[in-house]
């Protein structure tokens, strides 16, 4: 079986996907970071995205963002390792929120 993988995005196709039915933007990021500035989405901090895991099964299409990257790419990695999603897509914003400011 191959390894899944997640597809590095910017925050335009972002937000656009995120717009398409199917599709959720999860935010990363602490709360304090998502109330103080997001580009809409829900808010799963890093930390945790494994025990909020069931809020995002409805969903086949997944894109992770957080202020720089690090911590989407992260939560990108580990969403491609769920047994269960091998048929989600996952998709990451390169750059984060910050590169494209």
């Amino acid at each position: 079986m191959e390894k899944k993988t997640f597809s590095d995005i910017d925050l335009g196709l972002a937000l656009t996907l995120a717009k398409q039915p199917g599709a959720v933007l999860v935010d990363v990021r602490e709360n304090w970071e998502f109330e103080e500035f997001n580009e809409g989405g829900i808010n799963i901090p890093l930390a945790e995205i494994r025990q909020k895991r069931d809020l995002l099964a409805p969903y086949n299409t997944i894109v992770v963002i957080c202020t720089n990257g690090v911590r989407s790419k992260v939560a990108a990695m580990d969403y491609c390792r769920v047994p269960e999603w091998t048929d989600k897509r996952i998709y990451h914003v390169k750059g984060g929120i910050i590169e494209s400011e």
